[in-house]
């Protein structure tokens, strides 16, 4: 189906955003808008957010991609993704309006723009969104890096030629590494003591992320999380989740579908694990479509 992409200038706060959105010849009554990363712009890195919206427009599906306040084009200061509520609401204002057949509208959102979709619907609750695609969603913190250090990183190491080559030529600082795999065991322990001591909602110091489980929570429409096989950010989301009985129940329900793509890495950079993802993304709009949309 041909398309046509047109700028879109929309007001957020005192701030002026710069959006492209692709307008199909015949739109589904479904729309997308693409929540960017930070820090990058519209355009995604190897141009993924443009080819992306390309092959969703192409599709049918009307898409909007910007640029948050203070990146790319659009005025007003720099924000880190847990302070770009106004920004979202903003662009799902300007979607519907240059998309008045719209009845659903589905956030998709890679690494820190997953976790920022799940932060707006928690402290929006936006009865709009009807959809959401997460990629690799960001939850860091030192204890679920430390942890996914120790599962992952080490165990891949010693498999490898090149470790053992360094460790028998002497090339190895072998104190220095004992003593970082030893600081991220006692700070994974000290994470698995939390989980079990602690109680779902404890810790400041995660406040992001029980936002996140909150959106999803009382998030009653559909979910596509999309996980990259290669890529310690979603090691951290999968083992943070899996150690969460909340987390655990949340994404077994009936409305997740759950797909990993086995050997791509964070950004999804080849044109093979690209096209995935536009396939994924595609096929699951096409089923979220022919569901009907919740009363506004």
């Amino acid at each position: 189906m041909k398309f046509s992409e047109q700028p879109l200038v929309f007001r957020c706060g005192g701030d002026e955003l710069l959006g492209i959105v692709a307008l199909p010849e015949q739109a589904a009554t479904t729309a997308v808008v693409i929540v960017v990363g930070g820090p990058q712009y519209r355009v995604g890195s190897h141009r993924q957010f443009r080819l992306l919206a390309a092959a969703l427009a192409t599709a049918g599906y009307p898409v909007l991609r910007f640029d948050y306040r203070g990146m790319g084009d659009s005025s007003g200061e720099r924000r880190d993704f847990t302070q770009v509520n106004e920004d979202i609401g903003a662009a799902i204002d300007a979607l519907c309006a240059a998309c008045p057949q719209t009845r659903r509208v589905v956030l998709w959102g890679l690494c820190d723009a997953a976790s920022a979709s799940l932060l707006y619907l928690d402290a929006s609750g936006d009865p709009r969104v009807g959809g959401l695609v997460l990629l690799n969603p960001w939850v860091r913190s030192p204890a679920t890096q430390a942890l996914t250090r120790v599962k992952h990183y080490y165990g891949q190491r010693l498999l490898q030629a090149a470790f053992w080559r360094k460790l028998l030529s002497g090339q190895l600082a072998v104190g220095k590494a004992l003593a970082g795999f030893l600081g991220n065991l006692r700070r994974a322990r000290r994470r698995a003591g939390a989980a079990e001591g602690e109680g779902a909602d404890a810790g400041a110091a995660h406040s992001f992320q029980q936002g996140m489980r909150r959106g999803l929570r009382n998030f009653p429409g559909e979910t596509l999380l999309l996980l990259s096989g290669k890529d310690y950010t979603a090691r951290e989301f999968v083992e943070m989740t899996s150690a969460d009985a909340e987390w655990s129940a949340l994404l077994a329900r009936a409305g997740v579908t759950r797909v990993e793509l086995a050997d791509a890495d964070h950004t999804f950079s080849s044109a093979r694990w690209r096209g995935e993802v536009e396939a994924h993304s595609r096929d699951w709009l096409a089923s979220l479509e022919r569901l009907p949309a919740a009363a506004r």
